[in-house]
């Protein structure tokens, strides 16, 4: 039944139909910083169905979120990793992203419990919305501050997909919070909660897995590890849009639209900081 549903899923946009000998190869390796940042991304990106048969079984019993989750929502998450792999090896072939990403998800897997969801049905979706938020803000941000075209595009497409995909959890909160009924309270707690976990989790582990592969000798330099975490993430900073960041976070909250202002400053600086700190 899943492989019928499968191939009548057109995927908006596939790896395979992009050229990548436009890439400028030695233009793109010139920017390590930001190869590390794509290969720490691919790695997230490549284990989202663990997440998949996750939120499967908490939304088992509506069809219609578990339906999308499968045979939608997980495969374009994966072909994110897809591209995002493709592109790494035709520009930097001598990285071994399998051996590291290998390494990558048996330390990620564990934090892909059931115990790491929110309390309720509604609160998952704003969980969701959360990091849908983040990977739209990412790879806006990526595509700003590379000038490489083939990747502008994989970037792009990619952003689409995640704001799309925000667009249905975004949805699914309102269906569930109809019958929950979380006040706003209870929906900033999920809102900063998921946003704290982000960086806490995801990235710091994808990147290090990926400085282990890349540099096996600085393995034990906490300190340098330290400083190409800070390296890599200054790429993005400047280039971060937090405006449409913060846009994305508040829909959940339904707040008024004439105290918005007062929190889209403080919120912003928040989510600068720990999304890319």
């Amino acid at each position: 039944m899943r492989n019928d549903t499968e191939s009548r899923h057109v995927m908006p946009w596939r790896i395979e139909d992009i050229d990548l000998t436009r890439i400028d190869r030695q233009r793109a390796r010139t920017n390590e910083d930001l190869l590390l940042l794509l290969c720490a991304s691919s790695f997230i990106e490549s284990g989202s169905d663990l997440y998949t048969s996750n939120l499967s079984v908490f939304f088992n019993g509506d069809p219609e979120v578990s339906d999308w989750l499968n045979n939608e929502w997980e495969h374009e998450e994966l072909q994110h990793g897809r591209a995002l792999k493709t592109y790494i090896q035709y520009v930097w072939p001598e990285f071994d992203w399998d051996t590291a990403f290998r390494n990558f998800i048996e330390e990620y897997s564990k934090t892909c419990s059931f115990e790491e969801f929110e309390r309720t049905r509604a609160l998952e979706m704003v969980a969701r919305c959360v990091v849908e938020t983040g990977t739209a803000t990412l790879y806006r941000a990526i595509g700003e501050c590379s000038d490489e075209p083939v990747l502008k595009e994989i970037t792009d497409n990619i952003r689409s997909d995640e704001v799309r995909h925000y667009k249905h959890f975004f949805r699914y909160f309102k269906k569930y919070n109809q019958v929950e009924g979380h006040g706003r309270l209870a929906v900033l707690g999920a809102l900063m909660r998921r946003v704290m976990e982000i960086k806490n989790e995801d990235s710091e582990i994808a990147l290090r897995h990926v400085f282990a592969t890349r540099y096996p000798d600085r393995v034990q330099d906490a300190a340098y590890n330290r400083e190409l975490t800070a390296r890599v993430n200054k790429l993005v900073r400047h280039n971060l849009s937090a405006d449409m960041c913060v846009k994305m976070l508040l829909k959940p909250l339904d707040i008024p639209a004439k105290i918005q202002p007062g929190v889209h400053y403080p919120l912003a600086k928040i989510t600068q900081h720990v999304f890319f700190r």
